[in-house]
Formats: C-alpha cells, sequence, structure tokens
C-alpha cells in the first residue's frame, strides 16, 4: 500500500511540475534541475535529527522522483 501511495504522490506531482512547462532544454538541464531536488532533500536530510521535518523530507523526496520521471520520459 504504500508503494501506491508513493507513486500516486509522484505522479500527482510530475503533473503539477510540468503542466504548461516546456521539455528540458537538454539534458544537462534536466540533470541540474534533478540535482536541485535533491540539494533541497539533503538540506533537509542533514539537519540535527530533532529539526528535521519528515513531511518536508517527503515533499522533497517526491519532488525528486517526479523530475527523474520527468527526465526517464524525455528520453523514452
Amino acid at each position: 500500500m504504500k508503494f501506491e501511495e508513493a507513486l500516486r504522490r509522484v505522479i500527482e506531482e510530475h503533473g503539477r511540475a510540468t503542466k504548461g512547462i516546456p521539455a528540458f532544454n537538454s539534458v544537462h538541464e534536466g540533470f541540474a534541475v534533478i540535482l536541485e531536488e535533491v540539494d533541497e532533500l539533503k538540506a533537509e536530510v542533514w539537519k540535527k535529527p530533532r529539526l528535521r521535518d519528515k513531511a518536508q523530507m517527503r515533499k522533497e523526496a517526491v519532488q525528486v522522483a517526479a523530475m527523474a520521471m520527468r527526465f526517464l520520459i524525455e528520453l523514452l
């Protein structure tokens, strides 16, 4: 069940993040977008445990996955 919920969130984020936005200009741009999302997740993960926000980590992880999905789809 958790897999389906995670996938649903990624699909929703992918749709929201790509609506009306053109494809990446290059694979370099696609990689840079993914890296930016990873950096945002890293910033949350590297906080002291008592300062971490689990909901924010989930949000950032979904954004990483959605941009990786977009990258993959554009390569198909």
